[in-house]
């Protein structure tokens, strides 16, 4: 799952802007204690003698592994707008449920808030479908319009006589403290629900997720495992609404799901992963909000998902920012010292490799650069142990300024003569196998020339039947030529 810079840039102002939701909300804190030490505090939380912590440690462990799980198929499938607006959605249906129920029922808050997300659903099935209306558009109009009215209502309710008495607003920011025993079940359903689907029906989610037209052409049932996605999407959010609220859970849909997106290129280890981040980004906020002051546990558990996210952006080794500027800058550094080695091959064939040094001016010449520039390029030449450097006093026994004389060592002769190689096979296999121009090779050489492998070469060479000369006439260093060492040059066999 490569993702280009864009899209890294993309996920990153999705998860910041996230983030900033998470640290302004207010939710509640885990522990209010006043424990001044903060090492009691610490084996208090981490040996969970307290069946406060165990019930909340267990409740956000699960929590960030459905959502983790859940949220590698909303990303791998760009159905991050569409989990922040089901999560949205929810919120009327579990104001409705409460006035029905009068009460906190789990039942009836689950089902109004199952039936309000199906109903957003719905609503952006049927603009897309009747109108002109673009599908972000529509997800844009369902989230604001529906999180509005459970606003209204739950403002309402909080304001009716009885108002003191719902509690609701726990479904909207989270709530740890308030997590029971019984608040667990419907967590441990849901993921047990989440292992088997994505294990009977692993090989049909992917080939629906990645290529629907083709998973149709052979008889999959896409619409129908679409719906199931959708529908185990809305009971991970029901179910984590109480604990996480419903700003923040589709922020623990995305960003595990994106951090392990940086990780791994295969679905199953994005899933692993994801599942992973999401439950140490839940243990670890639980703890951060229980050692600080003021600290709101939901928030706390955002904020360390997106650290993480942040973390493996920068330094992930396969597609970190910084390493991967690193092997850009280390890339474009060797690309410069093998064109400066191959220049110097090119000065060398001028005077027919008559002498073993050359002098700096020449390479300036050839290279068509400043002298500076050119002094720079020696210099890591010699850093590299690819040339060495010495003062010739000139003919004239006069005051004149001496010239500097470079020669190549063997291991800078053998990188020049390879370069030069590849650059003219594969001019000569434009020219002969795709019909290049021979005026029109050279640029397509100079790029290819750095990343060749030695297996294809001897390809090239076997199809071009052991050429010795390029389009130009130039002579082909041979694999012999390379093997015989140190300033060699190319030995002519008449066929």
């Amino acid at each position: 799952m490569y993702l280009p810079i864009w899209k890294k840039l993309k996920y990153t102002l999705l998860i910041l802007v996230l983030a900033r939701e998470a640290s302004v909300l207010k939710a509640a804190q885990i522990s209010s204690t006043t424990e001044q030490d903060w090492v009691n505090q610490a084996i208090r939380f981490w040996t969970f003698t307290d069946s406060s912590i165990q019930i909340i440690a267990v409740g956000a462990i699960l929590i960030g592994i459905n959502c983790g799980l859940m949220g590698g198929y909303v990303v791998s499938r760009r159905l991050s707008m569409f989990g922040d607006t089901l999560s949205h959605a929810v919120l009327p249906g579990i104001a409705v449920g409460f006035m029905i129920s009068q009460s906190k029922n789990e039942a009836a808050l689950m089902l109004g808030a199952t039936l309000s997300g199906f109903l957003g659903v719905s609503i952006i099935a049927l603009l897309k479908r009747h109108t002109k209306m673009k599908e972000d558009s529509a997800m844009g109009l369902v989230l604001s319009g529906f999180y509005a009215l459970g606003i209204c209502l739950i403002t309402y309710l909080q304001q009716s006589p009885n108002g003191g008495m719902s509690g609701l607003e726990s479904y909207l920011f989270g709530s740890l403290v308030g997590l029971s025993t019984g608040d667990l079940l419907p967590l441990c359903i849901c993921l047990s629900l989440i292992i088997v689907c994505f294990v009977l029906l692993n090989k049909e989610l992917l080939l629906s997720g990645f290529d629907p037209s083709f998973a149709r052409s052979v008889g999959l049932p896409v619409d129908i495992l679409q719906y199931c996605i959708w529908l185990l999407l809305a009971f991970c959010i029901v179910s984590s609404l109480q604990v996480i609220g419903v700003v923040l859970v589709s922020a623990l849909l995305i960003i595990p799901a994106a951090t392990a997106g940086l990780l791994t290129y295969k679905m199953s280890r994005l899933l692993v992963y994801s599942g992973i981040i999401g439950a140490f980004s839940g243990i670890a906020g639980c703890f951060l909000s229980f050692m600080g002051e003021r600290l709101p546990a939901g928030p706390v558990i955002v904020l360390c998902s997106t650290l993480l996210f942040l973390t493996v952006l920068f330094f992930s080794p396969t597609r970190g920012i910084l390493p991967s500027w690193l092997r850009t800058r280390k890339r474009g550094q060797r690309i410069r010292c093998e064109n400066t080695l191959k220049a110097c091959y090119q000065v060398l064939e001028e005077c027919s490799f008559s002498k073993q040094s050359f002098s700096q001016t020449s390479l300036a010449r050839r290279r068509r650069k400043s002298a500076a520039e050119t002094e720079r390029e020696i210099e890591a030449l010699i850093r590299q142990g690819y040339a060495t450097r010495q003062e010739s006093p000139t003919e004239q026994k006069s005051e004149l300024p001496s010239e500097t004389m470079v020669s190549l060592t063997p291991s800078g002769w053998e990188i020049a003569t390879r370069m030069i190689r590849n650059h003219r096979l594969w001019e000569l296999y434009l020219t002969k196998e795709a019909s290049y121009a021979p005026d029109h090779v050279h640029d397509d050489a100079e790029k290819i020339e750095h990343i060749i492998g030695e297996k294809t070469v001897r390809q090239i060479e076997r199809i071009l039947d052991n050429p010795q000369r390029d389009p130009h006439g130039k002579l082909i260093p041979s694999q012999d030529d390379i093997d015989r060492g140190w300033l060699s040059p190319p030995l002519v066999v008449d066929k």
